[in-house]
């Protein structure tokens, strides 16, 4: 599934982890289920979260890409939006994800681009909108997170 370059984070969020022994990339990541499909995350901040997956291996029978496989990088992409605008003390929960798939992928990248549409104390919502490798726009999705206080380290 090619090789995972390392996602590209703003200097001071950076540092904010940092300074909690937290390793931001690796907290940032797409997880176990991400790594499974071969989501690889490309740009994050709180204002944009930029994110690629393959098309081959996240089909469905009539080989397109699965709706579910969209859900899995639209929910992923919010995530970490809604988590960078929180800060390192809230975690991101997401509560309401629908997905409107506008046309099928048979083969390629599909890339993610996820910006806030509501940035607040205790919800984040981003619209995150999925294209192929010929730019044509293949899923638009809006995922909610409710935010939370981080539970207390130890």
């Amino acid at each position: 599934m090619g090789d995972q370059s390392a996602p590209v984070f703003p200097q001071d969020v950076i540092d904010e982890y940092a300074a909690l022994g937290i390793d931001l990339p690796a907290l940032f990541s797409a997880g176990h289920l991400g790594e499974r499909m071969g989501v690889r995350i490309t740009e994050a901040s709180a204002d944009r979260v930029v994110g690629t997956m393959p098309v081959e291996g996240n089909t469905q029978p009539y080989g397109l890409l699965h709706g579910g496989a969209s859900a899995v990088l639209a929910e992923t992409l919010g995530s970490i939006g809604s988590m960078l605008h929180g800060g390192a003390g809230k975690i991101a929960v997401g509560v309401d994800l629908n997905c409107t798939h506008h046309r099928g992928a048979r083969s390629g990248l599909v890339t993610g681009v996820a910006t806030p549409v509501h940035r607040g104390r205790s919800t984040a919502t981003y619209e995150i909108v999925i294209t192929d490798d010929h730019d044509k726009r293949v899923c638009t999705a809006r995922l909610t997170c409710l935010l939370r206080e981080a539970p207390a380290a130890g």
